[in-house]
């Protein structure tokens, strides 16, 4: 039985404690899970950041959770003691966000049923009247400030709580560089815009132009046009950023350019 990947080679750039079930399902399916991390995720210092912002405002309505991660290690920094969290509303972007926190014991009042982003949840009802109201943003350091930045336009108070930082983790580039050169990677999977620019930056400008043509498998449109402004030239968007959903594109891609290949070589 031919499997939908048999013997392709792809890319996964995700951090090492987030990659392990994705490259499952590929090899699952014949394919070769290169690892590749470009980000890697470090909790910040307390003394740095991790003091509870909830005691900057006074009047808090909305714990936004930005991400898996951001539950994580917020929950590193309080030892675990929910309690506090407790006290006011909680909203998730994204349903794997919102299950972690479920799974930690904490209730969630809103996630968006549609999309994985800040956009999707700023068009959720109990975000468009807010004036007044205290919303606390728990995420990684340097994220997007269009959240906040609307947000704050409609007339809401809002901190940050920044629990994490993403760094270029330090690994060898060879391998990948020679699969590049050979002309042996099949695909590559990106889930955030900063894993892609670390990508190209790790692998060095002078093979950015082969990279570039390789198929990219991302999982929202804002990376992918991000991605094409960078040269990006063959680009799929999975439905969701679910492993399954990015399995599905990555297949989906990689024979659709298989099969272009094909009537190239007949004409």
């Amino acid at each position: 039985m031919n499997k939908a990947l048999s013997g392709a080679q792809v890319l996964v750039t995700r951090p090492d404690h987030q990659a392990e079930n994705l490259c499952s399902l590929i090899e699952q399916q014949g394919g070769v899970a290169v690892r590749f991390p470009t980000l890697q995720i470090v909790g910040l210092d307390k003394l740095a950041s991790a003091t509870n912002p909830l005691t900057k405002l006074s009047n808090v309505q909305w714990l936004i959770f930005t991400s898996v991660n951001a539950v994580n290690f917020a929950l590193k920094a309080i030892g675990g003691k929910i309690a506090q969290l407790k006290t006011t509303q909680i909203a998730a972007i994204g349903k794997a966000t919102a299950r972690e926190l479920e799974s930690a014991g904490l209730q969630v009042s809103m996630t968006p049923k549609e999309g994985y982003d800040s956009e999707a949840l700023l068009a959720m009802p109990q975000m468009q009247q807010v004036n007044g109201q205290g919303i606390v943003v728990v995420r990684g350091q340097g994220g997007r400030e269009e959240l906040a930045n609307v947000l704050r336009g409609r007339g809401a108070y809002v901190d940050y709580w920044e629990v994490y930082k993403r760094v270029i983790p330090d690994v060898d580039s060879s391998g990948v560089i020679d699969l590049l050169e050979q002309d042996k990677l099949d695909a590559v999977i990106v889930t955030s815009f900063e894993a892609l620019q670390n990508l190209v930056a790790m692998l060095g400008a002078t093979h950015q132009q082969r990279l570039a043509n390789v198929p990219l498998v991302v999982i929202s449109e804002r990376i992918r046009w991000l991605a094409a402004e960078m040269g990006f030239t063959r680009i799929a968007v999975a439905e969701s950023p679910s492993d399954p959903a990015i399995l599905d594109t990555v297949c989906a891609l990689i024979n659709e350019c298989s099969r272009k290949r094909g009537i190239e070589w007949q004409n």
